[in-house]
């Protein structure tokens, strides 16, 4: 009964709303594919479900051709959620929305909807100022985050924005610089620059 609840969710509010945004569905994932990145919603089911409560997740990803490349990994047209360059889960750029959404004998539908898609709709607004590689970088960069460190490097170095890979690498010195594991990044940062042949500063 709730599962069906569940399903007629995705089916009558979700695929169209998502569709009219350009997405298309295959099972859970919804994908919109642009020139350069590829923009997409996976609804996961909690592995904890029963018949009175069936929980869910909303994560959202991009995943970057470019990026790819810099990996040395193939160029994937229909990439799952885990292989996205960015991942977050709805309520990290929602405000809105809660971290997982639950289906319960005694809940509002109508509330749950309201809220999902509205959370969706935040996301799109997000997902509309990241266009290209180089806004995933300055999104992970700005944190400033390890994740996707070394690519990020590369992009920047090789673009030539020499300032942007030293601002960052000063942040993240700055972040995580007395931890054990720093040289271990700083070994594969400063690899980096000198293959740019860029002076690397140490801590």
């Amino acid at each position: 009964m709730l599962q069906q609840l569940f399903n007629d969710l995705i089916k009558q509010d979700v695929k169209p709303f998502l569709s009219k945004h350009g997405f298309t569905k295959k099972s859970l994932y919804f994908s919109k594919v642009t020139e350069s990145l590829i923009y997409m919603f996976n609804f996961q089911k909690s592995s904890g479900n029963s018949a009175d409560n069936v929980m869910f997740y909303v994560n959202c990803g991009i995943y970057a051709a470019e990026l790819a490349q810099i990996q040395s990994r193939a160029i994937l047209t229909a990439p799952q959620e885990a292989e996205c360059h960015f991942r977050a889960r709805i309520g990290e750029i929602a405000e809105s929305a809660p971290d997982r959404f639950a289906i319960t004998p005694d809940t509002n539908m109508d509330d749950l909807r309201k809220t999902l898609l509205s959370g969706l709709e935040e996301v799109i607004h997000f997902y509309n100022t990241m266009t290209s590689a180089r806004s995933i970088v300055d999104y992970y960069t700005s944190g400033p985050f390890l994740h996707l460190g070394e690519e990020s490097f590369h992009l920047l170095l090789r673009s030539n924005d020499l300032a942007a890979a030293k601002h960052y690498l000063k942040a993240l010195q700055e972040k995580y610089g007395t931890e054990k594991r720093w040289a271990i990044f700083e070994n594969k940062y400063e690899a980096i620059f000198n293959k740019y042949g860029v002076e690397f500063v140490k801590l």
